[in-house]
């Protein structure tokens, strides 16, 4: 949700902002909203000031043994004023919220412009990528073959994208969470464990509802979905509420599964574990200071990319454009791992600031000082790792000749082995 005063002052800007994320939206409309809601507040409250000093005469001419029957029915006819423009209060409040729930963030000053991802910018790049001198192997095919992975079994009980990890999978994975757990703890991040699901007044505070909403399952009967990131969970944890500025930035380090139903995605993605309905992720997310956010997603996207550099595993740092990243983002950061299968970088994890477009949704504000003027907080979120996308990483750059997976040194002391 945007600064109303910026909505109001500086259209120009917003105009601008809705060229450069290639978005379609009647802000126009959303203008012409405003303009009325707060006519009709003007109006409301004349009224309501007529009336109040109609009722005081007619006190006075009562007491005054005069007839008020005039003056009463001129008040009951400013009160069925008064009703009908609630109505339309309610009516042109519903449309503007709707509006102001559905307009994407600002876009931060460093991010570069472009409609696609072709405009994306790369910042770093970290590792050689690794050289074989064998025929290499997919993740799906590698772990199947080492009876690892039953994607075909899965179907039968769950539909596609759906698989069982079996055995040293299943350590390896446990292996990456307590390595990830490790890091955060590191960095001084407080551990969270958010609920599975969420209402649907808190799921609007965290996202655009109408371009999320396809995207995750939704609990029949009930006013609740699965999440589809312990990002949303975490963002609406203080809604309503005023922290104390002494307590920021609060660091938080989620460990969930998540789920997704992942519709439209095609090619190499379909087979194995990377684009799947179900997967766990470690999620950092931070509540800053406006003056500090900047520094946080820096020091966010860094810890990600250490993640992976102790992994070993090659990957760099993309500065998405205007046109790609999602719509409640000001600025975000891709980490693109190696594939060796795909002969490509594909992203593993995102790191973004939301700046105060979801506290002002979720009202969430700080103050310093008692009785002094409180200050919407900034929200920045990050993956850590994706533990799936991790484990195809691990799999496809580790692989051996004889068909065997080389357990990065990292893990070793949870794996307890050196080759799967």
């Amino acid at each position: 949700m945007l600064d109303p005063k910026i909505i109001r002052d500086e259209p120009d800007r917003i105009k601008q902002m809705l060229k450069d994320r290639a978005v379609e939206f009647d802000f126009e409309k959303m203008l012409e909203l405003d303009k009325k809601r707060r006519d009709v507040m003007f109006q409301t409250d004349e009224l309501r000031q007529k009336r109040n000093e109609m009722s005081i005469k007619i006190g006075s001419e009562k007491k005054a043994g005069n007839d008020a029957s005039g003056l009463l029915q001129k008040m009951g006819e400013i009160s069925k004023k008064l009703d009908d423009l609630e109505i339309l209060r309610k009516s042109v409040e519903e449309d503007f919220h709707r509006l102001s729930f559905s307009i994407p963030n600002l876009i931060h000053e460093s991010v570069p412009k472009g409609s696609d991802e072709s405009f994306n910018k790369q910042v770093r790049i970290w590792g050689e990528i690794p050289k074989f001198d064998f025929d290499i192997k997919g993740h799906e095919e590698i772990a199947e073959s080492l009876g690892l992975l039953d994607i075909e079994r899965a179907s039968k009980i769950a539909g596609s994208r759906f698989y069982f990890l079996k055995g040293d999978l299943v350590r390896l994975a446990q292996a990456v969470t307590s390595f990830a757990m490790d890091l955060l703890i590191e960095k001084e991040y407080q551990l969270i464990q958010p609920p599975y699901m969420i209402n649907r007044e808190s799921m609007e505070g965290a996202v655009i509802a109408e371009d999320f909403e396809d995207v995750i399952y939704k609990v029949d009967a009930e006013n609740l979905f699965l999440i589809g990131t312990s990002e949303h969970a975490i963002a609406s944890m203080y809604t309503d509420e005023v922290l104390d500025g002494k307590t920021l930035p609060q660091r938080f380090g989620s460990i969930s599964p998540c789920f997704r139903k992942e519709a439209g995605a095609h090619g190499k993605d379909q087979k194995g574990i990377f684009r799947v309905h179900q997967f766990e992720k470690l999620e950092q997310f931070v509540f800053a200071k406006p003056e500090n956010s900047v520094e946080e997603q820096e020091k966010m996207i860094r810890y990600s990319e250490e993640f992976f550099q102790r992994l070993n595993i090659p990957h760099k740092v993309v500065l998405l454009s205007s046109g790609d990243m999602g719509k409640v983002a000001a600025k975000t950061y891709d980490i693109e791992a190696w594939m060796p299968s795909q002969n490509a970088y594909r992203e593993v994890c995102s790191v973004s600031n939301c700046m105060d477009f979801q506290a002002r949704r979720l009202k969430i504000r700080f103050r310093d000082k008692t009785n002094e003027k409180t200050q919407y907080v900034h929200t920045l979120n990050g993956t850590l790792v994706a533990i799936e996308r991790t484990l195809v990483a691990i799999l496809e750059n580790n692989q051996t000749k004889d068909g065997h997976v080389k357990v990065p040194k990292v893990l070793q002391k949870y794996f307890r082995d050196n080759l799967i």
